[in-house]
């Protein structure tokens, strides 16, 4: 349930959270997946949108996309619109999972966003 006077869940208020980005900040948005680690390359400015302060703040050290959704309460398909944003104009940096020979991801990897998930 949403504190007092907030409703997370109003369309409207997404809406003005992504509101018309422009296409590169949308196409940058399609690489993100659940498990991308995030890192911040550039400290919040004033008049920042909050949340994309929140998100480079957070992510001082590197973070999930799962994990931010979790952590701003917000949908991951909203993430991954500000944060392709935050990519495209070098507020943020991404590193993949690595993948074993088989191609799957590196279990390390998996082991520590299961602990950071546990941790919220």
């Amino acid at each position: 349930m949403s504190p007092a006077g907030r409703d997370d869940d109003d369309p409207a208020r997404l809406y003005t959270l992504v509101g018309t980005r422009g296409r590169a900040a949308r196409a940058a948005a399609a690489s993100f997946d659940l498990v991308t680690l995030v890192v911040s390359e550039a400290e919040p400015v004033p008049g920042m949108q909050s949340e994309h302060a929140r998100i480079l703040r957070r992510c001082r050290r590197p973070a999930a996309v799962v994990e931010l959704a979790a952590e701003l309460g917000l949908p991951v398909t909203l993430v991954r619109m500000m944060l392709g944003e935050l990519l495209v104009s070098g507020g943020v940096s991404v590193r993949r999972a690595r993948a074993s020979s088989a191609g799957q991801a590196d279990p390390r990897l998996l082991e520590q966003v299961l602990v950071g998930l546990r941790n919220l």
